[in-house]
């Protein structure tokens, strides 16, 4: 975490001098400050500072070193348990083709009848997608 705090605060101040270089050259070049590049900058660094500023405090609060900023860990150290996963499954294609079945009757100006037709199977492959593990031979 380290690392990526020092990444921020120097895109923090590379924005701001960026900022500030685009603002004075315009004002040489052109005579006056072109206000949509130069806002877009200094809110760019702006942002990257809040970014900064929130890594500094939760690397601060937290204590101790992350496995990621010790020079002897390896990959494996950090890698969490994020879930089961179920590779087989075919209800995240049926979820994805009936939303964007539903998405497109909405976009297209006379499809709005497909929307009608696509949407209840929306629920049908949500409660399929959550309940899957709860029949047939993968049921607990």
């Amino acid at each position: 975490m380290k690392s990526n705090v020092v990444i921020f605060w120097i895109l923090t101040g590379y924005f701001v001098l960026i900022a500030a270089v685009y603002t004075f050259w315009n004002i040489s070049v052109h005579g006056r400050p072109e206000w949509a590049g130069s806002v877009a900058i200094l809110l760019s660094g702006g942002l990257t500072g809040f970014i900064a500023g929130y890594l500094t405090l939760s690397h601060k609060k937290q204590g101790g070193e992350l496995v990621e900023d010790l020079a002897e860990s390896d990959i494996d150290d950090g890698d969490p348990e994020l879930g089961e996963f179920s590779p087989w499954s075919w209800w995240p294609i049926i979820l994805a083709f009936a939303v964007g079945l539903v998405v497109i009757g909405l976009c297209v100006g006379q499809g709005f009848w497909l929307s009608f037709l696509a949407l209840p199977i929306v629920p049908i492959a949500v409660v399929g997608w959550i309940f899957e593990y709860y029949r047939g031979n993968f049921a607990r």
